[in-house]
């Protein structure tokens, strides 16, 4: 595997100067002379000490003086940039780390003091594909106890309305989650918005790439696109160039669940990805990279040769990927055009009901049978295809149209182990969960805790330091969360100036118990998580407060 990628802030960060630097933090304290030439010296030979070893840096002074809010020694440093891990500890104070490297607790003026005992401490992670509505009362236990500190929404291309957007994260900042909360505006929506049925023209293309600016200036970190949706399926390149131009303006990503993931159609649908990062000059990211039913080993070499080709070429090109194997969506990716989107489907489940039965019947035997369908609402709700049919001693097919293509939501078990653990290895893709607090399938609660369970631990495919950075560093990186040029609070580093977003954990510890059986079991094993410097999850509990004095941030591109 190639070496993974290392994220650091774009600048150094321009802090005051005090009396009392970190650099000698482990002198001060009561009494402790600032000018004092002896204190200075002993100081000086810890943080020789310190930035001897591999990776250190110079820090910074610290942002405001003693006493500090929080003080965390004795830990395991991973900083979110891959770089090894190294001991020391942290200062923390209003809601920011000021300082990172040795601590002597004992001279220290601080308001709480933790021991870490060889402990974990690391940045919080960064879901860049989550769903949910922390406006209508989410708060995101899920994401904590996974140490998911930061989350993302208004994705696969479904979002607030553009002119909707400014006004929800203000309302998201009078009440906020007990995480911080982004948004991508969705191209389906504002095709909606915009009043747009089939391909648009040039009249409707600029309607468009209005209220993509509108919402890209209210603070939308880019755009999301669900090609495969019955929304963004009348969409052409022209329309998706021309929606994608105000986001590379702003700096922004597509973010785009593609054409379709199926084995045979996949590299064209990256290809339509590409081009449309080509043709608007915008960054472009595959949402939950798979390849559905694939088998053939030169496809997935191709896909990676094809996007290592763009990157040549200069394109900025990434993806994410959650570590399952079903994918969860509504029934509607099995029917065909003719029953779905603006068909009348009373109408056509009559007319053509003999080929739209034919339709599904080979739909869903090239796709592992009826076995490897889940559904997960609906009259049949925990029973697969083929035990609802068979309970009802009809045809699975019978079954679809009898649901329609609205009628359900389901997980598919389609896809192969060993492809999705070497997308999720590749150094250009981050981890994300596509889930929620509400969705009936375990990523929303697992994801992140079963990357550190199973590639770090267990499998060892992962260093520890490469699955902090793919859940943390790397991922703040691609949405400009890292860089102090565009957050007045950087996240997603355990660096000085940083957003105290931290996890501290035991990685052996680390456990994954929601399946598809029970689903929303909450990963285990995070002792303490930060959010904003306030200790927002504590031995499997919900630590923050809620209302207005939650921790989350509305946060803003």
């Amino acid at each position: 595997m190639r070496p993974i990628a290392r994220f650091r802030p774009t600048r150094v960060l321009a802090l005051p100067e005090l009396a009392c630097s970190a650099l000698i933090i482990a002198a001060c304290g009561p009494g402790a002379d600032a000018g004092n030439p002896d204190a200075g010296a002993s100081a000086a030979e810890d943080v020789s000490a310190e930035t001897s070893s591999p990776g250190a840096q110079l820090v910074p002074p610290p942002l405001t003086p003693p006493p500090y809010d929080l003080a965390i020694w004795n830990a395991r440093i991973v900083d979110g940039t891959g770089e090894p891990a190294r001991d020391g500890g942290v200062l923390v104070d209003d809601g920011r780390v000021v300082y990172v490297g040795p601590l002597n607790p004992d001279t220290l003026q601080v308001v709480e003091r933790m021991d870490a005992a060889g402990r974990v401490l690391a940045p919080g992670f960064i879901d860049p594909h989550a769903h949910g509505e922390p406006d209508g009362g989410a708060r995101f236990a899920n994401s904590l106890a996974q140490g998911v500190t930061t989350i993302l929404l208004g994705l696969d291309g479904t979002s607030p309305r553009a002119g909707e957007l400014a006004g929800l994260l203000a309302r998201i900042e009078a009440s906020p989650p007990w995480v911080n909360v982004g948004y991508l505006i969705g191209h389906g929506t504002l095709r909606g918005e915009a009043g747009l049925g089939g391909p648009a023209n040039a009249a409707g293309r600029e309607r468009l790439a209005a209220l993509v600016e509108t919402a890209m200036a209210a603070g939308a970190f880019g755009l999301s696109t669900g090609l495969e949706y019955d929304s963004g399926r009348p969409a052409d390149l022209e329309e998706l160039a021309a929606a994608a131009r105000p986001v590379a303006a702003h700096d922004g990503i597509v973010m785009s669940h593609m054409r379709s993931e199926d084995a045979d159609q996949v590299e064209a649908s990256i290809e339509e990805l590409l081009e449309q990062g080509r043709r608007s000059g915008a960054r472009v990211h595959v949402s939950h990279i798979k390849v559905v039913l694939g088998s053939d080993r030169a496809l997935l070499d191709r896909i990676f040769a094809r996007m290592e080709r763009a990157r040549a070429e200069g394109q900025e090109v990434s993806a994410d990927v959650y570590p399952y194997t079903a994918s969860y969506t509504g029934l509607s990716i099995l029917f065909p055009d003719f029953a779905r989107g603006g068909a009348d489907y009373p109408a056509v489940a009559v007319s053509r009901r003999a080929e739209l039965a034919e339709y599904l019947r080979n739909r869903i035997n090239a796709r592992n049978g009826p076995e490897a369908t889940l559904f997960a609402s609906g009259p049949y709700a925990g029973s697969t295809l083929a035990e609802a049919a068979a309970a009802t001693g009809r045809p699975f097919e019978d079954i679809l149209i009898e649901l329609g293509p609205s009628g359900a939501r389901a997980a598919y078990f389609v896809m192969d182990d060993a492809w999705m653990s070497t997308f999720l290895l590749d150094p250009h893709t981050v981890i994300s969960s596509d889930g929620s607090p509400s969705m009936e399938h375990p990523r929303g609660y697992g994801s992140f805790a079963r990357v550190i369970r199973r590639f770090v631990v267990e499998e060892g495919t992962l260093s520890l330091e490469e699955g902090v950075a793919k859940m943390s560093g790397q991922t703040a990186a691609l949405f400009g969360l890292s860089d102090p040029e565009q957050q007045e609070v950087p996240r997603g580093l355990l660096q000085p100036g940083f957003a105290a977003d931290l996890v501290l954990f035991t990685p052996e510890n680390i456990e994954d118990p929601a399946d598809f059986e029970e689903p929303h079991q909450l990963a285990r094993g995070m002792d303490f998580v930060w959010v904003n410097g306030v200790v927002a999850w504590e031995a499997g509990a919900v630590e923050a407060p809620a209302g207005a004095s939650a921790p989350g941030r509305a946060l803003r591109q």
